[in-house]
């Protein structure tokens, strides 16, 4: 009895085929829309979740309304938000409100001083002697979160008159 072994074996192959190509089709996870691998996703970064913290510290006294403009999670956006800031020192206040965002377990700033002179903001920044990393160790994100945000802060708030802004460490320009 001759039995043909072709169509036993052409069919043998079709399964196997299906059968891989099914287990590896894509190596990408099946994840709901939106979201994000969790190694890649920034937002799990600690330095993300400050920045998507809420600016609701009052301050006391005379106040006035400004817009701070923080990063969003995924560092592609600069978020506007009205908040009420110190009506004696509305600038310094603003950049404290920002910077408070910023200190992280890695990353701290001690202190800053900001100053305003024909149109030129400069922010002097002063990093913990105890911060773990510096400035030039900052990612490409975090720098958008710290610079871009101050940045945006100071020159759209129209009763401040800031062209542009300048940034300093002890003195000397931060270049990134």
């Amino acid at each position: 009895m001759k039995t043909n072994k072709l169509p036993i074996l052409t069919l043998i192959i079709a399964i196997a085929i299906t059968t891989v190509s099914g287990c590896s089709s894509s190596n990408v996870s099946r994840q709901p829309e939106g979201e994000k691998n969790p190694q890649t996703n920034p937002s799990n970064s600690s330095l993300a979740k400050l920045r998507a913290k809420p600016l609701d510290k009052q301050p006391t006294g005379d106040t006035t309304n400004a817009t701070l403009y923080t990063s969003d999670t995924q560092c592609q956006k600069l978020i506007p938000q009205k908040v009420a800031v110190s009506a004696n020192k509305p600038v310094s206040a603003a950049v404290a409100q920002i910077i408070e965002q910023q200190n992280n377990g890695d990353f701290n700033l001690s202190g800053y001083r900001v100053s305003v002179k024909d149109g030129v903001a400069t922010v002097d920044l002063r990093i913990d002697p105890q911060s773990r990393r510096q400035i030039v160790s900052l990612s490409s994100c975090e720098q958008f979160a710290l610079f871009g945000s101050l940045r945006k802060t100071l020159t759209s708030n129209p009763n401040w008159n800031i062209k542009t802004v300048r940034f300093t460490q002890l003195g000397e320009d931060i270049v990134l």
